[in-house]
């Protein structure tokens, strides 16, 4: 069911309130979760697999079991930098009033809204 001209106005209001007081987590909330793979951790966790393999083919080559684990090991390693998202929020340590302070005020304005939106109808 498409959304009404006053109802779109109101989304592309909170949107751009979202955009103006927290950046970072709009632009996170906007990507896909499909498309939120790191190209670094990929490429990172190829190399190192690249290198895990050739620790376990030169394990097997020598006949040491220990040298074939930890190659293997380390292709797991690998796979698992290469599948890692990367983590959004590390930035957030030190925000605690500041952050509930605009959360109140983001919520308080939503409810405001809200409330012109009954009175309307």
């Amino acid at each position: 069911m498409p959304l009404s001209e006053h109802e779109q106005r109101l989304l592309d209001q909170l949107e751009q309130q979202l955009h103006a007081e927290d950046p970072k987590f709009a632009n996170a909330l906007a990507s896909d979760p499909a498309h939120s793979l790191s190209t670094r951790h990929i490429v990172i966790g190829v190399l190192v697999m690249i290198v895990g393999i050739m620790v376990l083919l030169g394990g097997v080559a020598s006949q040491l079991i220990v040298v074939g684990v930890l190659g293997f090991l380390i292709m797991g390693g690998g796979v698992y930098i290469a599948i890692s998202r990367p983590k959004f929020g590390k930035a957030s340590g030190g925000t605690g009033k500041s952050g509930a302070k605009t959360k109140s005020g983001f919520m308080n304005s939503l409810e405001e809204r809200w409330e012109e939106r009954r009175r309307e109808q």
